[in-house]
């Protein structure tokens, strides 16, 4: 018998049964391009996921060695991925991406091009073993001043968000890959980013369920194996906690009004939201209750002790009372039917691809507006960056702007980062007398930047303007570009219309 701090026992196959169900419902990440022994071992023991982050990748070879090391200690392994294309890439997070994120692909409004391009994202997903996307975001971008979504959304329409988030799940999933529809019951209407803080989404009931469910239940509809909850407060849904530990919002909206029967996995568990809040073993154990049936965690908490630490709490939950033990089981039990699609389904994967599909949506996305003083560019240009912090979503590993994509158009292109009240002045300097071409992500959200293009356009009318966040500023410049995105493929189709060099985007 095995005896617990309660004071009561369990046989050891009880306790056994226990110890491997609250294995399977975590969704741990690691640190290094190889497997530790500690997550190796944990997969005997059974852990049934492991969450893969940027940190984890070099390329797509060695990435295909890793999730090979992880399937000799356990074949049917969920590896889960961060890879929504656009601004957040994983499996490309030293290069930039190949896709065009979700506000690109929302641009150009072609659900058909969408589906495209999600099934050659999981095609490549799917060729180096992962089989589990936390994506696409279903979010809609109802505020504007979001920092955290953003172009990740598909756009500020209801019916364009929930076509293509129909269209992306249908594509991904073709190729094996299971879709994890996020962030729900919406995080679009927000000021505030749930990795730092608990965001408050003051709407109406009528509003929430007309706006910003729309996209999930399309996406429930088109057969998405997971969804993803955010850790955000929805008064009108429960006024006392954020939806991941919600049973109004997990199980009495999503599965038992929208009908939803699939895997239901948190965001990480370490984001602020949860962490600064209930901390996070009391966070996991009161989501498994609410009805989440995976519990990510790895961004930031990437060691064993961490595993063992949600392994333990959802444990001692069950021993006194706290945690129903039939929940548990059923979550795992979740957690083990997606594990069975994705064997079933990988049979059906594609066998030769699209490789430049990302580039051709990217190159559709461009909104060229020319300015009154519009000229062709004749001469390498002087690129100025003006660089905003990158939200912990996005990272800051990640290369963005036309600068090096152009410089392989024109030989000679130099370029600069900049930011802060004097940046205007500073890329004047810099730039010398060669023509500026301007990039900016959000000009909208940051004063600095839009005061910065000001002095620029005021000295230099002839500067080039690329915005490679949401397009919400008037544009200006002798020419603007509006590209949709910050992805390499972005920065590429705007070079190739900066040179005069790219193809029809109409």
């Amino acid at each position: 018998m095995t005896t617990f701090a309660s004071g009561t026992t369990a046989s050891n196959s009880e306790n056994d049964s226990l110890t491997h169900d609250a294995l399977t419902v975590l969704q741990p990440g690691f640190t290094g391009t190889k497997a530790p022994d500690w997550l190796l071992r944990r997969l005997g023991e059974g852990l049934a996921s492991v969450g893969l982050f940027g940190r984890n990748i070099t390329s797509r070879e060695q990435l295909s060695e890793l999730t090979a090391q992880l399937r000799a200690e356990r074949e049917d392994l969920l590896v889960a991925i961060d890879e929504e294309g656009g601004d957040v890439t994983r499996l490309e997070v030293r290069t930039g991406s190949s896709f065009p994120g979700n506000h690109a692909l929302g641009a150009v409004d072609d659900v058909d091009l969408t589906r495209a391009v999600a099934r050659e994202l999981g095609r490549r997903l799917a060729e180096c073993g992962v089989n589990f996307n936390w994506a696409p975001s279903a979010d809609i971008n109802s505020n504007p001043a979001n920092p955290v979504i953003g172009v990740r959304s598909f756009g500020a329409g209801t019916a364009l968000a929930a076509r293509h988030t129909a269209a992306y799940v249908t594509g991904l999933q073709s190729a094996g890959v299971a879709a994890c529809t996020k962030h729900f019951p919406g995080h679009g209407d927000t000021a505030v980013d749930s990795h730092h803080a608990l965001p408050r989404i003051d709407v109406d009931a009528s509003v929430l369920h007309e706006r910003e469910l729309a996209p999930f239940r399309a996406a429930v509809e088109a057969g998405t194996k997971a969804v993803m909850s955010a850790h955000i407060l929805v008064p009108a849904l429960d006024p006392d906690r954020p939806a991941t530990l919600s049973s109004r919002v997990l199980t009495d909206l999503l599965r038992g009004e929208m009908g939803y029967d699939g895997l239901i996995v948190t965001d990480g568990m370490e984001m602020r939201a949860i962490a600064g809040t209930y901390g996070i073993e009391r966070g996991s154990v009161l989501a498994v209750a609410a009805g989440a049936d995976a519990i990510c965690v790895g961004g930031g908490l990437a060691d064993e002790e961490t595993v063992r630490r949600l392994r333990d709490a959802l444990v001692a939950a069950v021993r006194a009372g706290e945690l129903p033990e039939e929940r548990l089981a059923d979550a795992a039990e979740r957690v083990r039917a997606l594990a069975r699609w994705t064997a079933a389904a990988a049979s059906d994967r594609p066998g030769t691809g699209d490789e430049e599909v990302g580039l051709r949506a990217a190159r559709r996305a461009l909104r060229i507006t020319p300015g009154e003083t519009s000229t062709p560019l004749t001469a390498p240009p002087y690129v100025a960056a003006l660089t905003p912090v990158a939200n912990i979503a996005v990272g800051d590993e990640t290369p963005w702007g036309v600068a090096a994509e152009l410089a392989q158009l024109m030989p000679g292109t130099l370029t600069g980062t900049f930011a802060g009240d004097d940046a205007g002045r500073e890329i004047l300097q810099a730039a010398g007398g060669r023509r500026v071409v301007a990039v900016v992500r959000d000009e909208h959200r940051h004063p600095w930047m839009a005061a910065a293009l000001d002095d620029l356009l005021a000295a230099r009318p002839d500067t080039i303007v690329v915005e490679m966040g949401v397009p919400q500023a008037t544009p200006r410049g002798a020419l603007h570009i509006a590209t949709h995105g910050a992805a390499r493929v972005c920065g590429r189709a705007a070079a190739e219309a900066i040179a005069g060099t790219g193809v029809p985007t109409a």
